[in-house]
């Protein structure tokens, strides 16, 4: 029986894998680092390390930075280097202690030992403008808009070389969200001018430093940007929503990216969700995908559910189909 870390790359790079790579089974996601800046739990509000209000709203699924003329950090785009200032990444060393720890415990012919960065640099643009003032700088502002991304872009390569000296990690857990749930939030010659050339230069420098995998998390519509994916680097896109042409994708694009999702938490992810219903879309997901550059999964952004049981049960079901198929 392979290892799960075996089993994941016979699945992306299209060998033999010995069954369904169960969801993040192949990560072991390090959380612990100081700068990955702040805690903002449900029922919270709180100021992350580039200035920005994050509130998490009680019975809501996740957090989101508040933009109203009190709280939003960045108004005018042109006057971006006064207000955007990059965060710290000096801490002592006991401030590192907790990752640090964390990584050597991980057993790496396991699994992969992930760092994690978010949010990127799209949702980076957003939250410190708000959505409709970041979207209509790329059109209003370029040249000034492409500067921010270039300063942001050098914090991401700071933050790497930080990361990868104190933890050594050898994958990368990337989140950006890049659109919604019916298309990308900016067409992809946009995407291909303003984002691809930060991730070509974020992602490269992960793969120079020893980064194996990078997987990038946006749970939304982009199978028009996949293209973009592949040139930057991604070797997984996590959070692939039903909305794609999953299947398509693969035959088009496997075994030059692979997809992870299929799996909406929308859909399956609720109050009234039942192991029948899991089971339907689970054994669905995997007939469609196939067993070479497809992870069934649900698309949230790590591990876990909204809902207790959920996750769970998409793994069960995952168990029984492997059984099936392999």
């Amino acid at each position: 029986m392979l290892t799960k870390r075996q089993n994941l790359l016979e699945t992306i790079k299209g060998g033999n894998p010995d069954r369904f790579v169960k969801q993040y089974e192949f990560m072991d996601i390090i959380m612990e680092a100081p700068i990955y800046g702040f805690t903002c739990g449900p029922g919270m509000t709180a100021k992350d390390p580039w200035g920005v209000t994050i509130q998490w709203p009680e019975g809501q699924p996740g957090p989101f930075p508040v933009h109203d003329d009190e709280h939003i950090v960045l108004k005018d785009v042109t006057e971006w280097k006064q207000y955007v200032k990059m965060p710290n990444l000096d801490f002592p060393d006991e401030a590192w202690q907790a990752a640090v720890d964390h990584a050597k415990a991980i057993d790496r012919n396991e699994v992969f030992a992930a760092s994690f960065c978010a949010p990127g640099i799209f949702e980076r643009l957003h939250y410190l403008m708000g959505m409709e003032d970041a979207l209509m700088a790329f059109y209003e502002e370029p040249e000034a808009l492409k500067e921010l991304i270039d300063y942001l872009t050098e914090y991401e390569i700071k933050f790497a070389d930080v990361i990868i000296e104190k933890l050594n990690p050898d994958a990368l857990f990337h989140h950006d969200d890049w659109g919604s749930s019916k298309s990308t939030f900016i067409s992809p010659a946009m995407f291909e001018e303003f984002i691809l050339p930060a991730y070509k230069k974020i992602y490269k420098h992960y793969k120079d430093k020893g980064i194996e995998i990078i997987v990038h998390h946006s749970d939304s519509y982009g199978e028009t940007i996949v293209p973009c994916m592949i040139e930057m680097g991604m070797d997984i896109w996590q959070g692939c929503m039903s909305t794609n042409d999953i299947p398509a994708l693969i035959k088009q694009y496997g075994g030059q990216i692979s997809f992870m999702g299929g799996l909406d938490n929308g859909s399956l992810d609720k109050e009234d969700w039942t192991p029948e219903l899991i089971a339907q879309h689970v054994e669905k997901v995997c007939q469609e995908g196939g067993k070479h550059y497809y992870i069934p999964s649900l698309i949230m952004g790590g591990p876990g559910s909204v809902f207790p049981g959920v996750y769970e049960a998409v793994d069960k079901e995952l168990d029984r189909i492997s059984k099936k198929m392999y």
